[in-house]
């Protein structure tokens, strides 16, 4: 569990002023910063618009008479937070090196392909994606390697390419969102204060039944298509290429089986990810003939694969500690910008709208659900997505007695699965470069992203899946702040 420990909302944050305005400001320019990034530039790399957001609050700051060190002190305390999650996306770039060069991986890859058929062409590419990004713990890194091979492989069969977009958006996207090596995964209960596990285990209600029934659709609408006559050359030699550069075994699947023991017996996240770097790097040496010093190499700078196939090598050329710098400067840039808007007192503007609205558990889930998806909508920046309405938000969920991981499940639902249906968001604009497919045209196929959301609002309607918190775990869950001081007003 992660503990925040709690701050004096009269030493740290301003109360808010009478212009609402006034207190929203600096996330009203930021995002227009954000957006001419975005837009004008086109250039979708949010760091530098942050840090301008951070810079614009500290003058708001300055503005209303405080100086820039309380500011500093608070948005210092929110990157604390999210410290766990930046070691264990870490771990996680040490994890998907030793993963490749101990040939799991490649593996879980071979054995992927094995299981398509041209009949059932756009379940098995879900499926394949899903099984990827779980291993991986990246929707990008998916979407960029197998996703482009199933969009040549579906275009040799008759597939429209935006069926086929929609069943790798379906897969990788909910690969990213239920691994416990995604860096979404770690970040978003890091934000709200939930356990990692608690939070994988609360997501279960709403993305699997949104994946049964978009497997089902695809199933349904792939009858259609193909024959098993169709010749599915480029799959087997994507296999063949696999086969002549690892040693392919169920043993080399260990590491994968040690992350997952791991995980049902609820270890912590951390030393998970480093059991699996360890047993992973035992495999490489004793299975690959990898040697130590090259271990230790792709450990900090991940591996070069070249194998001759530019799929497979742009596939397994990842990992590293360095791998991951893009994403932890970013989680840094984020939360600072978070930590800024709460001293400002911009949250607490905010919050101070919503109290007087929401009064139901309905409305604290819409409102949940709305203000991700506002964030998306508006700024475009996926970790911002994440973090700023887990912040937000959180003390509601609190106030009103509601476990957190209802939070946090619909922060992904509506923020890590419909990013990449969002034309400007970074996840839209990343699939529809790399799949070159309009945002727009895949969307409406990409069943398991859309379908997870509504689910949540289902089950907001009909009270199922909205746990409670029982009084005897309140104090100790929260912050370490007891129940009966909690209150909206700490923003």
């Amino acid at each position: 569990m992660i503990h925040e420990t709690p701050s004096n909302p009269n030493d740290d944050d301003y109360d808010t002023s009478s212009n609402f305005l006034l207190d929203i400001a600096p996330l009203v320019l930021t995002a227009i910063i954000l957006m001419v990034q975005f837009f004008v530039f086109k250039d979708f790399t949010p760091h530098i618009p942050l840090a301008c957001g951070i810079l614009l609050t500290g003058l708001f700051v300055k503005l209303r008479g405080r100086n820039w060190q309380g500011m500093e002190d608070r948005f210092l305390k929110v990157i604390k937070i999210g410290l766990p999650a930046i070691l264990i996306l870490m771990g996680v770039g040490m994890l998907i090196g030793s993963w490749i060069i101990a040939g799991t991986v490649p593996t879980i890859l071979y054995y992927g392909f094995s299981i398509f058929s041209p009949s059932s062409f756009l379940v098995s590419v879900c499926i394949i994606c899903a099984i990827i990004s779980v291993a991986t713990g990246t929707s990008w890194g998916t979407v960029g390697t197998v996703g482009l091979a199933m969009m040549g492989i579906g275009m040799g069969l008759g597939i429209p390419a935006y069926l086929t977009g929609g069943a790798i958006v379906s897969g990788a996207f909910f690969g990213d969102k239920m691994s416990p090596l995604s860096d979404t995964t770690n970040l978003t209960p890091a934000a709200a204060g939930v356990d990692l596990w608690e939070h994988i285990q609360g997501m279960l209600p709403t993305t699997v039944p949104a994946m049964v029934t978009a497997l089902v659709l695809y199933a349904w609408i792939g009858m259609s298509y193909g024959s098993d006559n169709i010749d599915m050359t480029s799959v087997q030699t994507l296999q063949t290429t696999l086969m002549d550069n690892y040693t392919i075994s169920l043993w080399t699947l260990l590491p994968a089986v040690v992350v997952v023991g791991a995980a049902v017996m609820k270890m912590p996240a951390i030393p998970t990810v480093l059991s699996g770097v360890v047993v992973a790097s035992l495999v490489a040496f004793f299975m690959q003939g990898v040697g130590v010093s090259e271990i230790f190499t792709v450990l900090q700078n991940g591996f070069v694969s070249e194998t001759g196939s530019e799929v497979v090598d742009k596939l397994l050329s990842k990992g590293g500690v360095m791998s991951m710098t893009w994403v932890v400067t970013l989680t840094i840039f984020a939360l600072g910008f978070v930590g800024s808007l709460e001293h400002y007192g911009t949250l607490k503007a905010i919050m101070h709208k919503i109290k007087h609205m929401v009064k139901s558990r309905l409305g604290l889930v819409l409102t949940s659900y709305a203000s991700v998806i506002g964030v998306g909508t508006i700024i475009g920046d996926v970790y911002t997505t994440l973090v700023l309405p887990a912040r937000l938000l959180k003390d509601k969920y609190q106030e009103m007695g509601y476990k957190r991981t209802t939070l946090t499940r619909a922060i992904e639902d509506s923020g890590t699965l419909l990013s990449p249906l969002i034309p400007w968001n970074m996840g839209g604009s990343f699939v529809a470069a790399t799949l070159g497919i309009a945002t727009l045209a895949y969307a409406p196929f990409a069943f398991a992203c859309w379908l997870s959301p509504l689910f949540g609002l289902l089950w907001a309607v009909l009270g199922k899946f909205i746990p409670k918190e029982d009084d005897a775990d309140m104090p100790a869950r929260h912050d370490n702040v007891p129940a009966a001081s909690v209150s909206i007003e700490k923003f």
